[in-house]
């Protein structure tokens, strides 16, 4: 794949019939019509933020941004939170996961943040592995506990 063929931009409201059908790829524990309705909520928060990646005008990934109060690991408040990036699996590893890194990263460092934040399951070490690859580093690891009562 040329990685000229890839196109960015801003994702819109337009973009949530195959925004969410993408984002059930990612996330499959939430159908696409529930994902269709986060988004519409979501889209309207301007603290919440997305980029699509297109080749030859077909959406292929995308990326998610939410400005938090916080974010464990990171210095500044608020923080711009990297919650999630999505590539079909025919368009990995070409650079396009990264493109999308790089536009939320740049949209960011525009508006004055000087870090950003994710974060990804302890055993999903393909996610911790991009994480590395797109110039994060790790600043803590976390088990979480529950007590049914």
């Amino acid at each position: 794949m040329d990685k000229s063929d890839v196109t960015l931009r801003r994702a819109t409201r337009d973009d949530i019939p195959v925004w969410a059908k993408m984002r059930n790829q990612l996330w499959p524990e939430s159908s696409a019509s529930d994902h269709a309705r986060d988004l519409r909520r979501s889209i309207k928060d301007g603290k919440f933020k997305a980029w699509m990646a297109f080749r030859i005008e077909a959406p292929i990934g995308f990326a998610e941004l939410y400005i938090r109060p916080f974010a464990n690991g990171c210095l500044g408040k608020p923080v711009p939170f990297l919650e999630g990036v999505w590539v079909s699996p025919a368009h990995r590893r070409h650079g396009v996961g990264r493109a999308l890194v790089d536009a939320v990263s740049r949209w960011a460092q525009k508006r004055g943040y000087r870090e950003i934040g994710s974060d990804a399951d302890v055993r999903n070490t393909l996610s911790h592995r991009c994480h590395s690859a797109w110039g994060f580093s790790e600043t803590e690891r976390v088990v979480y506990f529950r007590k049914e009562l």
